[in-house]
């Protein structure tokens, strides 16, 4: 399942170089992860029911062009694979012309809430994985 949010570059997220700052990306790819989180029906409370947490243990981005005050950008979210505890979702940041801003590779851990130790990925995050 492929989600995607649409943003504006806003004023507080450009640097001195007068384009969006290097660590803004992760922001938007986390709202990306949110949302995409939301349009799966596992919203943050509903991992919490489930005494889950989403711990992110590793991002490899990519900065390819970069963005300015008061573009329009994407952020596609889509899983990417499983393991026992662990899972991949990419994102993809374009402009408003479809060229690619960024890219990343983001693995999250299942924890249990109450031991903080990994825990195998529920049932109802991997079936949104192609294995």
């Amino acid at each position: 399942m492929e989600t995607f949010i649409e943003i504006e570059v806003r004023p507080t997220e450009i640097d001195v170089m007068g384009h969006v700052n290097n660590a803004k990306y992760l922001e938007y790819m986390e709202w990306g992860r949110e949302d995409w989180y939301n349009k799966a029906e596992l919203p943050f409370d509903r991992l919490t029911e489930m005494n889950i947490g989403t711990v992110t243990v590793n991002i490899n981005i990519n900065y390819r062009k970069e963005a300015r005050l008061g573009e329009h950008l994407t952020i596609y979210t889509q899983p990417v694979k499983k393991g026992r505890t662990s899972y991949t979702l990419k994102h993809v940041i374009v402009n408003e012309a479809g060229e690619r801003v960024a890219d990343a590779e983001v693995i999250s851990v299942t924890i249990d809430l109450e031991t903080r130790k990994s825990v195998p990925i529920p049932a109802e995050l991997g079936v949104l994985f192609s294995t």
